[in-house]
Formats: structure tokens, sequence, C-alpha cells
């Protein structure tokens, strides 16, 4: 039996837009234990937010559906986009990625907080191969694969403009590359592998006009950050270079 995911893809023709596919997304059922975590913990909350309703569902993509550069996460975090419905707001992984959009350019303030609170991205858009809050932070290989018909659909949609993406760990990198050979971009063999600060040029083919720049970023997990293993200033190199490669225009 194959997964419902409400008026998605799964049922009858695509969407033509991305606030269409957005629309979509949010009513996915198709993994049962995301499904079930992703509302346990909308109703029993953090104490800290226990006055606020939680979004508890799919966390849709952010930013503008031109966009050049494309970020590849993991997953919603339960306390941050699973209670706020954007990616990478509410949360310490979205205070770093945020402050490094935001010295790169690419964002127009260093902090998200919540939807509505005025911040926009340049040419930039944020997604992750699963889109409900894992248990743990950690969604299993079908939880993925039940995925990523978003992603895949997210892509097409984004490939006129794509140039660039940054894929933030090693989850998100192996979760990809399928995904872009798969929609026709060429992937080299042997297949490259994840790191941080790596670049990988995607050749253009018959299916796919542009070329596609594709950078790894170490994700911006607290236990990354707080190590130090991982700093803003890391993250902010990364977004410039693949920002330069999509031809965003950068500060001065």
């Amino acid at each position: 039996m194959k997964p419902t995911c409400g008026k998605g893809p799964l049922h009858g023709t695509p969407p033509a837009t991305l606030a269409e596919l957005d629309d979509a997304l949010v009513d996915c059922h198709a993994c049962p234990r995301l499904v079930a975590w992703r509302e346990q913990v909308a109703r029993e909350k953090r104490a800290a937010f226990r006055d606020e309703e939680y979004w508890g569902r799919p966390v849709p993509g952010f930013g503008p559906a031109d966009a050049s550069l494309l970020i590849v996460g993991l997953a919603p975090a339960a306390h941050g986009g699973n209670r706020t419905g954007r990616m990478f707001t509410g949360d310490r992984s979205g205070d770093v990625l945020y402050a490094a959009l935001y010295d790169a350019g690419l964002a127009s303030q260093p902090t998200a907080t919540h939807i509505g609170d005025g911040l926009e991205l340049f040419g930039t858009r944020i997604t992750s191969p699963v889109h409900c809050a894992p248990p743990a932070n950690r969604p299993t290989v079908v939880e993925r694969d039940t995925c990523r018909h978003w992603l895949e659909q997210e892509l097409d949609l984004l490939s006129p403009t794509l140039r660039s993406v940054v894929v933030l760990g090693g989850f998100g990198w192996q979760a990809l590359l399928p995904v872009l050979s798969a929609a026709g971009w060429t992937i080299p063999v042997p297949r490259p592998k994840f790191g941080h600060g790596a670049h990988v040029l995607l050749a253009a083919t018959e299916a796919r006009e542009h070329p596609l720049h594709l950078f790894g970023c170490y994700h911006v997990s607290q236990q990354n950050t707080f190590t130090g293993r991982l700093t803003k200033e890391m993250v902010t190199e990364v977004l410039r270079d693949a920002a330069r490669a999509a031809s965003l225009p950068l500060p001065g």
C-alpha cells in the first residue's frame, strides 16, 4: 500500500508552484512514527513554551520561489520548527544559521523567532529531506525515502533558477545526491564524499540546462556548535562561497 499524504503529489497532478507544494506538504500523514511524535510534542510541549500553540505538522520549505541558492538540512527540531512552523526557527541551530545568513547578506535580520517576525531571505530557500520532527533527531531510512518525493518536486520547481546548494550534514548529503541524480544532474563517479567545505560541480545535461554547485557544511547542531567543531564564521564562509557560485550579490 502506498503512503497517504492528504492532498499531496501522491494523489493526482503534481503541484505547479512551491506555494501549492507547501500547502499539500503540511497535510502529509505518511509516516506513522513521525506523525505520532510531532503531535505528542505539540500536546505535551516544553515548559518554556507551555503557553504557545505548537505547529505540530510537517514543516514546509522557507524562502522565495525563484531562489538560486538552496540550503538542505536534516529535519525540523521538536521544539523549533515543529513549534513555530518554519525551518530552523526558534531553536539554537537556527540562531547560528540565520546569524550566518545575515552576515553573508542572505537574510534581512540575524534572528528567527516566529512566523511574522519580519525575517526575509534573499535569493535563498531552506528545506530538508524529512519534513517532520523525528524522535532524537534521527529519521529512519524508510522515513527519509518516504519523504523523498517532496524534495524531488521542490527541486524541480526551483530548477529554473537554482545554481547552488549548501547541504548541512552527512544525512542531508546522502539523501540529496540520489535525488539530484534522478532530477537530471550528473553525479561524479565515485560519488563525492561529504565534508565541511566540500565543493562539487554537477555538470549540466539535456535534462538540466545549467550546472549546479554543491557545497558541504557541518550541520548547525548544538553538538557541533557548542563543542566548537563548527562556528558561525565557518558557516558564513561556506554560504558566501555558495552565494558567489549562484551569482548572488554579497555585501561589500
